[in-house]
């Protein structure tokens, strides 16, 4: 039986166990289905089984051999893989600016942290793919254990993770990939070529660009269990609302339905570029809107969108502005952009 199969199934047990609200008593309505949802692990119900085979069918889908789905986001998956490949007092390469997780991490694992830099695209403001001369400049000089690589970046540059691979495989190092914002690429040629399958292990936030409710994400592993390291930092008393969530979300995904809105959504995106002709864009994923204008800095380019057409973007430095759109993007919000962007 799957989540969603499970939370579909009336339960005729009466239940003297936690959560004390019984499924039935609401302190906030607005989430009256919650509730009735939020289960726990107990005989009538066992979401602990049907977890593990919608784990089990989500890794098929992916092609991967795990895929642990997370509710503490992608933080919790990178700290997870950390733990589940490196030791004590082993070094692992992680870049100066990279998400605190990934510090965090290696702090965790009792670990020696080993910082590399990426180049900066000062035309851009942004920061650019990792140089895999790094890398092998790296592995000469010092025993690594792990590297840990975010791509895509946020504002959508993508590194060649399949290169960055064929050095760690060639010197015994794990590979992480932070592909948070990368979560829509396995269901897309159009899109960049996901990580997954690839590395050795890959985090995606479902909640970033995939549709799902915050903070749902994924693991994925393609040789090492990592159920025991998400043991360490997992709660015992996990939300099954947001676990069956996730299974519907990747099931919407990976459906016809769901395939054709991600090919939707790219053909508005790849329209919006082509139809704006007066800014300009940057990046490899079309998901992710960077853009500029001459004679307006990042900043003012915000201020404009944010005053004047009530727009808001998600990050913005001295040179670009960057727009984040996902599967739950409509088409009227495109347009709405595209008529901003239009008229600046």
């Amino acid at each position: 039986m799957s989540l969603i199969k499970l939370f579909k199934h009336k339960n005729r047990k009466v239940l003297f166990t936690t959560p004390s609200h019984s499924q039935s008593f609401f302190i906030v309505n607005k989430f009256l289905q919650f509730y009735k949802h939020d289960i726990s692990e107990t005989d009538a119900h066992d979401p602990v089984t049907a977890l593990a085979e919608a784990e089990t069918r989500a890794a098929k889908i992916y092609g991967s051999k795990y895929t642990k789905f997370l509710t503490n986001g992608s933080t919790s998956g990178i700290i997870a893989a950390v733990l589940s490949c490196v030791k004590k007092g082993e070094k692992v390469m992680v870049w100066k600016n990279a998400h605190p997780c990934h510090l965090n991490a290696v702090k965790l694992a009792g670990a020696e942290p080993v910082f590399y830099d990426l180049p900066l695209i000062d035309e851009w403001g942004v920061y650019g793919k990792f140089d895999v001369e790094t890398l092998k400049l790296t592995l000469n000089s010092d025993r690594i254990a792990a590297i840990i690589v975010t791509s895509p970046s946020y504002e959508g540059i993508v590194s060649n993770v399949s290169l960055i691979s064929d050095i760690c495989l060639a010197n015994n190092v794990r590979l992480i990939v932070d592909e948070a914002h990368g979560a829509l690429y396995p269901f897309s040629d159009r899109l960049p070529k996901s990580s997954v399958g690839i590395a050795d292990f890959t985090v995606q936030s479902l909640h970033k660009t995939a549709g799902g409710l915050n903070p749902t994400a994924l693991l994925h592993s393609q040789e090492v269990n990592p159920s025991d390291a998400l043991a360490l930092i997992n709660t015992t008393s996990p939300s099954y609302p947001l676990l069956m969530s996730i299974e519907a979300n990747i099931n919407f995904l990976n459906s016809v339905r769901g395939r054709k809105k991600l090919n939707e959504l790219i053909d508005e995106l790849e329209m919006l570029r082509s139809y704006c002709e007066n800014v300009e864009f940057y990046g490899d994923d079309v998901t992710k809107l960077l853009i500029k204008k001459s004679g307006l800095t990042g900043f003012e380019l915000s201020e404009i969108l944010f005053e004047k057409f009530g727009i808001e973007d998600e990050k913005t430095n001295s040179v670009s502005t960057m727009l984040l759109s996902g599967i739950g993007t409509s088409k009227k919000k495109i347009e709405k952009l595209r008529n901003a962007l239009t008229k600046l």
